[in-house]
C-alpha cells in the first residue's frame, strides 16, 4: 500500500488528497456506525506519521460538523513531517488545541480527558509498524483498551503488523476499523482479525489499475461484489444435464447423514443431476433421506466401507465433477480406493474429510494430476497433509495453504474463520462470510456439495471454490440470524443456500457461457 500511494502520486493523485480522502471516509464510516455521533465526545489519539495525519483530518472534519473533538499527539509537533504536518497545522488553525504528549508521565496527566470521551479514534500507527509497540505507545493502547470505550481504528488497530496474522504485543481492540484502499492481511485472519471489530474497506482514490499492477502475491478479499461476478447466470433454455452432473462418493454405516447433506447441498447450489454413490448396505438409508438425488451402490467390505473394487464403477460414471470423502470412514480399503481415484480420475475432483485422511502421507502420484483437484481440509487435516501440527498451520494459514497449493498443483480450501482458497498459480482468496456457529458437525459436508456444484458451472476450479465458500458462509450467516449461533446446525445452512444465492444475485443481463 505504501507503493500504491507512491504510484498514485506519480499518476497525478497528490498524497495530500489521499490523506484528505482517508479522513473523510473514516468520518463517514463513523457517522454510519454511530447514529448518535453528533452528540458524542470524540478523542483522536495520533502518532507522528501518516496514520496520525489521517487522524488530524478526521478531527478537523468532525469539528467542522460541530462535534466535540479532543486531540492528542504522541510526540512533538516539530517532529511531524510532510502531509501529516500540513493537516496538523490546518487543525490548529481551526482553533482545536492538540495536546503533545512525549512520556508516560505526561500521558498520565493528559489521558484522563481523552479517555473520558465516548469514542476514541486510533491514529497512532498504521502500515508502517514492523515491531511490537513499546513504551509510551504501548501504555496508551493499554489504557484505551481498559477504558472499554468505542474505538475506531484507522487502517488497522495500532499494535498489529499489516502483513502478519499474529498479535505480537499490546494492540488496540477496535469497535470499527476503516481499512484504507484495501484490507490488510492482519484484518482478515485469526487471531489478529479478532481485534478489528466491524471492518469497512474505504476507497481513498488510489486508481484501480495502480493496485492491479503492484508486484507481490495476489490476494483477494471476497465480497458480495466479487462473488457476484463469479455467479453463473442460467440460460432460459437450460436443462438439467447442462448445469452440472455431480457424483458424490460418501457415507458408511452411522454416517449416512454426511452423504445426504453433501448431496442435497449440491442440488441447492444449482446442480442439475446429483448421484450419491455409497456402500451398498447404506444405500437404502441414503435414498430415504433424499428424494431429489439418485443413488449408486458401491462394493463394500464386511464393515460396510467402500473397497477398491468400487473404483471402476465410479470412474465410468457420467459426471462433470466427482466429490469424495464425507462419512466414508477409514480403512485400508477406503485408502486404496481414494488413492486410486486420485491417480486415475479424468474429471475434476473435490476431496474432503475421510478422503483427505486417505491421501495424507501418500507417495507422489505416478502421473501429473491432470484434472483440477480441490482439497478442503480443516486445520487438523491440513496438518496431516503437511506433516505440521494444527497449531503450526493456524499460526501461518496463508503461507501454508499457498505453499501446498503451488507445490502440489491443487486448489486448497483451508477451512476455519475467514476460510482461505489457495490456487496452484499462487492466487489466494480470503472469505468474508460465515460465523462461529458454523463450527458444528456436518457444515463441512454441506460445503463439499456446494463446491462440487459450483465446480461443474464455473471455471477455473479455484473460482468455483471461492464462490462456493462465500455462498456457504452467507447461508450460515442467514441461519445464525434466524436461529442464533449456538443453536445453528448444518441443516440450517443447507436450507438457506438458495436464499444466499438469491441475495447475491447474478449481474443484470449476464449470460455466462458454460466452458
Amino acid at each position: 500500500m505504501r507503493e500504491a500511494d507512491r504510484r498514485a502520486s506519480a499518476a497525478g493523485v497528490p498524497s495530500i488528497a489521499l490523506m484528505e480522502n482517508a479522513g473523510r471516509e473514516v468520518a463517514s464510516a463513523m457517522a454510519a456506525a454511530f447514529p448518535d455521533l453528533a452528540s458524542l465526545c470524540v478523542a483522536v489519539v495520533a502518532g507522528r506519521g501518516n496514520n496520525g495525519g489521517d487522524g488530524f483530518v478526521v478531527a478537523r472534519l468532525l469539528r467542522a460538523r460541530g462535534i466535540d473533538v479532543r486531540a492528542v499527539l504522541l510526540g512533538r509537533g516539530a517532529e511531524v513531517r510532510g502531509d501529516a504536518a500540513t493537516n496538523l497545522q490546518r487543525l490548529r488553525e481551526l482553533g482545536l488545541a492538540v495536546t503533545e504528549v512525549t512520556s508516560e508521565a505526561e500521558w498520565a496527566g493528559a489521558g484522563g480527558e481523552i479517555l473520558a470521551c465516548d469514542v476514541i479514534v486510533d491514529a497512532i500507527v498504521g502500515t508502517g509498524a514492523t515491531s511490537p509497540l513499546e513504551g509510551l505507545a504501548a501504555a496508551v493502547v493499554s489504557d484505551i483498551n481498559e477504558s472499554r470505550k468505542r474505538v475506531v481504528a484507522i487502517d488497522l488497530p495500532s499494535g498489529l503488523i499489516a502483513d502478519r496474522t499474529d498479535v505480537p504485543g499490546e494492540a488496540i481492540m477496535a469497535t470499527l476499523t476503516v481499512a484504507l484502499g484495501t484490507a490488510k492481511i492482519a484484518l482478515t485472519q485469526p487471531p489478529a482479525d479478532a481485534l478489528s471489530g466491524t471492518l469497512v474497506v474505504a476507497d481513498i482514490g488510489i486508481p484501480a489499475d495502480v493496485i492491479a499492477r503492484l508486484e507481490g502475491p495476489w490476494i483477494e478479499l471476497l465480497t458480495n461484489e466479487s462473488a457476484r461476478r463469479l455467479l453463473p447466470a442460467r440460460r432460459q433454455d437450460a436443462h438439467k444435464g447442462e448445469v452440472g452432473r455431480i457424483l458424490i462418493v460418501a457415507g458408511s454405516p452411522g454416517k449416512t447423514g454426511a452423504a445426504n447433506l453433501a448431496g442435497m447441498a449440491a442440488l441447492r447450489s444449482g446442480a442439475g443431476l446429483v448421484t450419491v454413490a455409497t456402500p451398498a448396505s447404506s444405500m437404502s438409508i441414503v435414498a430415504t433421506l433424499g428424494r431429489e438425488y439418485m443413488t449408486l451402490a458401491l462394493d463394500e467390505d464386511a464393515d460396510g466401507l467402500v473397497t477398491p473394487a468400487a473404483l471402476a464403477r465410479v470412474l465410468e460414471f457420467d459426471a462433470d465433477v466427482i466429490a469424495a470423502g464425507p462419512g466414508l470412514g477409514r480403512s485400508a480399503g477406503v485408502t486404496a480406493f481414494v488413492r486410486g481415484l486420485l491417480e486415475r480420475a479424468t474429471r475434476p475432483l473435490v476431496l474432503d474429510a475421510d478422503a483427505l485422511h486417505a491421501i495424507a502421507g501418500a507417495p507422489k502420484p505416478s502421473r501429473p494430476l491432470s484434472p483440477p483437484i480441490a482439497l478442503t481440509p480443516h486445520p487438523g487435516e491440513m496438518a496431516a497433509l503437511t506433516g505440521m501440527t494444527p497449531s503450526g498451520v493456524q499460526a501461518q494459514r496463508l503461507d501454508v495453504a499457498r505453499a501446498f497449493a503451488i507445490g502440489q498443483g491443487v486448489t486448497v480450501v483451508l477451512k476455519g474463520a475467514h476460510t482461505l482458497i489457495a490456487a496452484p498459480d499462487g492466487r489466494t482468496f480470503i472469505n468474508s462470510t460465515g460465523n462461529p456457529g458454523m463450527a458444528t458437525a456436518g457444515t463441512g459436508d454441506v460445503l463439499t456439495g456446494v463446491i462440487a456444484a459450483c465446480a461443474a458451472q464455473v471455471r477455473p476450479i479455484e473460482d468455483a471454490c471461492a464462490l462456493a465458500v462465500y455462498l456457504h458462509g452467507a447461508a450460515g450467516d442467514l441461519a445464525a440470524a434466524d436461529e442464533g449461533e449456538s443453536g445453528l446446525i448444518a441443516g440450517d445452512v443447507l436450507a438457506r443456500l438458495g436464499r444466499a444465492a438469491r441475495n447475491l444475485g447474478a449481474p443484470a443481463g449476464a449470460q455466462r457461457p458454460r466452458p
